[in-house]
């Protein structure tokens, strides 16, 4: 099975197990596919079936057993923890369920953590973070803390600081799973945007059905193996 042209994640052969004692557990299992630049793609599956672990693989959080998985043309699968911690920093945008933000930053300095890793001065690290923050809406809130944002407006800043690199995918696990239906609806439509205004590739772990009708394609995991819908 080879690459399509415009993939900018592939995934071939790829196995994961964990050890508890003397077991072995299987999670992922021999799994291939690709993932087209600028697509939506939700992982769906029971608890268990390795969703966050194909996830985590996939933004080299964790390491596979075997088999291959390419982004943007790099095989993260031979990078040392170094390499990897430094192709995250620039590659990988990531959205959680429970924000991840720093209570004592505001917004702003929230959205610029990122960017202190890199070689921008500070006056273009504050261009870079007022033009995320006006895309997420948030513009008018940027010197408000986490605690005085709902839980809505809390991810649209986490999702700013996952795009304020540029970085070539993001990961999203359960992004909505702690926002009320009409804040999940703000959140989903935000990523859509993302996806069609700035080309962004969105891989998003979800339980919620209505979340994954969002994306342009919805990959099922049972038991470690793949499906497409």
């Amino acid at each position: 099975m080879s690459a399509s042209p415009d993939a900018i994640v592939s995934i071939r052969n790829l196995s994961k197990s964990y050890r508890r004692g003397n077991q072995v557990l299987p999670v992922l299992t021999g799994i291939s596919f690709d993932i087209a630049r600028g697509e939506f793609v939700a992982l769906m599956g029971p608890s268990g079936s390795g969703k966050s672990t194909l996830l985590n693989l996939i933004a080299g959080i964790d390491s596979a057993d075997s088999g291959s998985i390419k982004v943007a043309g790099v095989e993260i699968t031979g990078l040392s923890e170094n390499e990897l911690a430094r192709w995250r920093a620039h590659s990988v945008g990531f959205i959680f369920q429970f924000y991840n933000l720093i209570p004592v930053l505001t917004a702003f300095e929230n959205v610029e953590l990122p960017l202190l890793l890199t070689s921008l001065s500070r006056r273009e690290r504050r261009e870079h973070v007022e033009a995320v923050l006006s895309v997420v809406g948030l513009a008018d809130r940027m010197d408000h803390y986490p605690s005085q944002l709902s839980g809505g407006q809390q991810q649209r800043v986490a999702i700013a600081r996952a795009v304020v690199t540029d970085p070539e995918i993001l990961v999203a696990d359960e992004p909505t799973g702690d926002l009320d239906r009409a804040s999940a609806e703000e959140i989903l439509k935000l990523m859509d945007r993302l996806v069609h205004e700035l080309g962004k590739t969105i891989i998003m772990v979800t339980h919620d059905p209505r979340a994954a009708e969002k994306a342009h394609l919805i990959r099922h995991l049972e038991k470690g193996e793949l499906s497409e819908s």
